[in-house]
């Protein structure tokens, strides 16, 4: 492999934010522009919801406080990694001792790069669900990991994700040294059941299979969904990664905050890495940390409350179309959703929408090369504003539906 062949693989054209650096193409368009609010549904929207109370008055003290906060331990500076770690423990359950089994990161995404570098060695197997993250197979390619499918249905009813677990362990047995998945599932929001999370578990301890779990929004599961998390259980495999963050529920992208714990020896290997990579998580930032899990009273349960009102509002907007679906979303702000076959591709329609409606969706082929009807939107929008998009991008996909 050469080194364009190697990065020609990590795409970025539908990343978010990036729609806009796109080249452009002739298009294919069809009747006049429909007229309304943008809506970039390719992430959330933090003027819609607003960040953490008081989060910007945590980053200016530690901007004031000045190097003590500017040059912390590869790690975290050791004040935040305690209220971190006892915030988390609190949170999963889980024992977490901040000198062992913690590192802040920038970002989640930045937690997910650093874990599977810590992990992956050119030529290993690692099991990746689909759909799933994006990054997820990018990274393992990145790395020379073999990556090995082990397919969602997410569309079962009964109160599951819908991972085979028969199928898991005959990855597992095949050789895959590393499993990742993200809980609640990302595009699609569903959330693993008690029976497929202790499942993973002990397949991953009995044939010695690495496991790093995304719960980036396992903050954000909507009532009546149980969600268990992995970490917690009595039986676990040895090495086990769980990574989570205040980005998405709680609005804090832009800061760039991550953190992953779990099986010490990795989190070591993590924190040689980010020495090399970044440093550290970005010191005036982890100040913010402070806020995670201290918000004001009634602050999650209203931004929780609130999303559910829009995933409402767009799957009320879904169901009215015919040969249009998606499972409701039972943890984050995502809805993966099925288009009917149109006259054009997935990557084409995109990017008339975007040009005849204003809306701006990411190819469920970012997810998996079989999604080739499928989109993915990230709903924390304005709720009028987000409904009135998904109209309009279907008033688009009916001048392209295949006759």
């Amino acid at each position: 492999m050469t080194i364009q062949e190697k990065f020609a693989g990590l795409g970025i054209d539908n990343a978010p934010g990036q729609e806009a650096l796109q080249k452009k193409e002739a298009l294919d368009l069809r009747g006049e522009k429909l007229l309304g609010a943008r809506v970039d549904f390719s992430h959330g929207d933090v003027d819609a919801h607003m960040p953490t109370p008081g989060s910007f008055d945590v980053f200016k003290e530690g901007f004031e406080e000045g190097g003590s906060q500017a040059y912390t331990p590869y790690r975290g500076r050791k004040k935040i990694l305690d209220h971190v770690a006892a915030s988390l423990s609190g949170f999963t359950g889980a024992s977490i001792d901040p000198e062992e089994n913690l590192i802040l990161t920038p970002g989640t995404q930045g937690a997910l790069f650093l874990a599977m570098g810590a992990n992956i060695m050119p030529g290993d197997k690692v099991a990746i669900v689909e759909p799933d993250y994006f990054a997820n197979r990018k990274m393992v390619e990145f790395f020379g990991g073999q990556m090995v499918p082990v397919v969602l249905e997410y569309e079962n009813e009964g109160g599951r994700a819908g991972i085979s677990l028969e199928s898991l362990e005959e990855a597992f047995k095949d050789g895959v040294k590393l499993f990742l998945f993200s809980n609640p599932n990302n595009p699609v929001g569903c959330v693993y059941s008690y029976e497929e999370i202790t499942g993973i578990a002990a397949l991953a301890k009995k044939y010695g299979v690495t496991l790093i779990v995304d719960e980036l929004y396992s903050r954000q599961v909507y009532p009546g969904v149980p969600y268990t998390h992995l970490c917690a259980q009595k039986e676990i495999p040895e090495n086990l990664i769980t990574i989570l963050g205040p980005s998405k529920t709680e609005s804090l992208s832009g800061f760039r905050l991550g953190a992953a714990f779990g099986t010490a020896e990795i989190i070591e290997r993590m924190e040689k890495l980010q020495a090399i990579m970044a440093l550290r998580c970005s010191g005036y930032n982890q100040a913010v940390f402070l806020t995670w899990f201290h918000e004001p009273e009634g602050w999650l349960e209203a931004r929780v409350r609130a999303h559910k009102e829009i995933r409402d509002a767009v799957m009320e907007v879904i169901r009215d179309v015919p040969g249009v679906s998606a499972k409701p979303t039972e943890g984050g702000s995502y809805l993966f959703v099925t288009i009917p076959e149109l006259d054009v591709s997935i990557h084409q329609f995109i990017r008339i929408v975007r040009e005849l409606a204003d809306v701006i969706v990411t190819p469920g082929t970012e997810f998996g090369p079989q999604y080739v009807h499928q989109f993915r939107i990230n709903f924390s929008q304005d709720k009028e504003n987000a409904a009135a998009a998904m109209k309009r991008l279907f008033a688009v996909m009916e001048r392209y539906r295949k006759q």
